[in-house]
């Protein structure tokens, strides 16, 4: 079975049923970030087939991945927690990658500056892997804040030392790090830098990866772990919102996503 599978949803939705349903968004709300062709070339897909050597696609994509953007722009609207699939912070503007189709997140920036409920958004990254999709659509705007701590060398071979500039900041961490690691680097870059930036609306990427026990990831991040982070996050902006990336172990997902709703809801 595929990593990302329709599973890792199911089991959410079924751990937490008092969700509600978002509406999916619009071909014009999800070319805020990425390109008219890449959106139609996405909806006209009709059969299954692989869009690069990780990024399986069939006739339900396109709902999907829809489904997954309007969620995300919902979720930062009323400050919620966007449980969706697929995940998306390493789709380009131009094509898919890593499991990801529309990068999610970056529509729900944009769409929020774009209905002026936020000027100045950050985003905030601790899936196990570097967000490069989300990287590469904001690194030349002074509007947008990256922030993302990732385990390195890994895939998809970015965010490496050296990488960060004014408005990216790339920290990578070595296979094998947990709770303190994690907790040091937000001390040490990621509060300073949100902080410094102001934002009105803070969006998590929420990646669950990072943890213990999951199969694609090296490192040891607990539930208490990722309870903290999220409780972190909170503290950064006078809005916060998350988005689901990446956590592929069936069996320890739900629980680490109550962990850190737990913690994106602490006053």
């Amino acid at each position: 079975m595929h990593a990302e599978n329709p599973e890792r949803l199911a089991r959410l939705l079924a751990g937490f049923p008092g969700f509600v349903v978002a509406e999916p968004a619009k071909p014009e709300e999800i070319e805020l970030v990425h390109s008219g062709e890449y959106v139609q070339e996405i909806e006209s897909i009709d059969a299954e087939t692989w869009l690069d050597g990780d990024t399986y696609a069939g006739p339900t994509t396109w709902e999907a991945a829809t489904l997954a953007a309007g969620c995300a722009i919902r979720a930062a609207q009323q400050e919620g927690f966007a449980l969706v699939r697929p995940p998306g912070h390493h789709a380009l503007e131009g094509r898919a990658m890593g499991f990801c189709i529309f990068n999610s997140v970056a529509v729900a920036a944009r769409h929020a500056q774009t209905e002026r409920s936020a000027e100045r958004v950050a985003i905030v990254d601790f899936d196990v892997h570097h967000g490069n999709g989300t990287e590469a659509i904001f690194r030349e705007d002074p509007s947008v804040l990256f922030v993302s701590i990732h385990q390195w060398p890994f895939y998809p071979g970015t965010g490496g030392p050296g990488t960060s500039d004014e408005h990216t900041f790339n920290a990578p961490l070595a296979a094998g790090a947990g709770d303190a690691e994690y907790a040091q680097v937000f001390h040490d870059v990621v509060e300073p830098a949100v902080r410094a930036f102001d934002p009105d609306l803070v969006l998590v990427s929420a990646g669950f990866d990072a943890h213990e026990e999951d199969p694609l990831g090296g490192m040891r991040v607990t539930a208490e772990g990722f309870r903290e982070l999220a409780l972190r996050c909170r503290a950064l902006g006078p809005k916060t919102a998350a988005v689901l990336e990446g956590g592929y172990n069936l069996s320890t997902l739900p629980g680490l996503v109550e962990a850190a709703l737990e913690g994106f809801n602490a006053r």
